[in-house]
């Protein structure tokens, strides 16, 4: 549905200096599905949203939505932004103060080109407001509303124009936790629901895991993996995406030999010699650093009653832990190393006490050094 190609964006900061915003930027999406541009402030992921919707003009690439190129560097086409029929909400929700809720959600429908009879405009406006559960508020104004409300509104006044593609810039920022959480809920029941094809913005990577079909994670005005919500989590190609998704646990290491299975890897590190898992290739002797989560350092205050084959096991000694509620924070010593582990409220090991650590190889992700040195901007 969308397509974008080789996209390079570029422009003069305050100080003359050229900023590559958007360095050969590729992806497609397919028709009706969520896509979120997700990483870090000035990373080039709102430059790329804007040259999609047209506000920006890129140096080169090309950029079509269902099979029509709206923006060509080799054959000279840019349509112009209010041409696109793409709908856009940022941040700032704009909302017209001195107009109800209905006039606000109208308005894009009566400036615009289309020449629709007020009956038209009426019946489009109450089905998108209904839409976003809206529809008892037609009358009221629009300042009077909630911020998660004024956020749906945002939502309906883009989805009014029945637009081919839906962008959302950081749509959710302005909203307290609890709302914001209550609200990706209902953008993803909107989303699925009405089969938006929608580019999503954000550098929370919770609302990019909890919203999007695929994720891009950019830095420095690359992509640098693309892939379910489950694959950027579970299986970093680089130690900045492991980073930057979620904690993780990095511990450096070698690879001892390659073992039998499907890039099974045997590796040798500070805390002990591990089985692993990795994307790469790798050979004996290449240096690699492990990305694990803590969720999957499993800890016990028994000694394991069945050690199973292919499982990695070591000990260590409790050197902290905080309580949150529904887990437990532990830092585990194990040799000369802390590891970060999360546990259930269950497990009440005092500190300094022995605990005993098991881990899954599939969830021991071994990261070639080259791509373990990529750094965020």
């Amino acid at each position: 549905m969308l397509s974008v190609k080789g996209l390079y964006t570029e422009y003069p900061n305050d100080r003359g200096q050229i900023v590559k915003a958007a360095q050969n930027v590729t992806f497609d999406v397919p028709e009706g599905k969520l896509f979120t541009l997700l990483g870090p402030s000035g990373c080039g992921k709102t430059t790329t949203l804007r040259s999609i919707a047209g506000l920006e003009r890129p140096r080169q690439g090309e950029i079509s939505v269902s099979g029509q190129v709206v923006y060509s560097e080799r054959t000279g086409v840019f349509v112009a932004p209010n041409k696109r029929n793409f709908g856009m909400v940022f941040q700032s929700y704009a909302i017209w103060p001195h107009m109800t809720v209905f006039q606000n959600a109208a308005f894009p429908l009566e400036v615009g080109r289309a020449r629709l009879s007020r009956k038209q405009i009426e019946e489009r406006v109450t089905r998108v407001l209904n839409a976003v559960d809206l529809g008892q508020y037609a009358g009221r104004d629009a300042t009077k509303l909630s911020g998660g409300q004024q956020q749906r509104l945002a939502l309906a006044r883009a989805l009014v124009m029945e637009p081919k593609l839906l962008l959302l810039d950081e749509p959710l920022s302005n909203l307290d936790a609890k709302l914001r959480e209550r609200m990706r809920f209902e953008l993803k029941r909107l989303q699925r629901e009405l089969r938006l094809t929608t580019i999503y913005v954000t550098h929370d990577q919770s609302e990019a895991l909890a919203l999007s079909h695929e994720i891009a994670v950019m830095s420095e005005g690359q992509i640098i993996q693309v892939g379910s919500p489950r694959d950027i989590y579970e299986r970093p190609r680089n130690k900045f995406v492991a980073d930057f998704v979620g904690s993780t646990n990095f511990v450096d290491g070698s690879v001892l030999a390659v073992e039998e299975g499907a890039a099974r890897y045997r590796v040798t590190t500070e805390i002990g010699e591990l089985s692993v898992t990795s994307a790469e290739t790798l050979r004996r002797g290449d240096p690699v650093v492990l990305s694990v989560r803590p969720e999957d350092v499993e800890l016990s205050d028994e000694p394991w009653r069945e050690r199973e084959p292919g499982l990695n096991y070591v000990d260590g000694r409790v050197d902290q832990k905080v309580f949150l509620g529904e887990y437990v924070d532990f830092q585990v010593k194990v040799r000369d190393r802390l590891l970060l582990a999360r546990a259930h409220p269950s497990l009440r090991t005092p500190i300094g006490e022995a605990v005993h650590v098991r881990i899954n190889p599939a969830k021991c992700i071994a990261i070639a050094e080259n791509a373990a040195q990529l750094k965020a901007a």
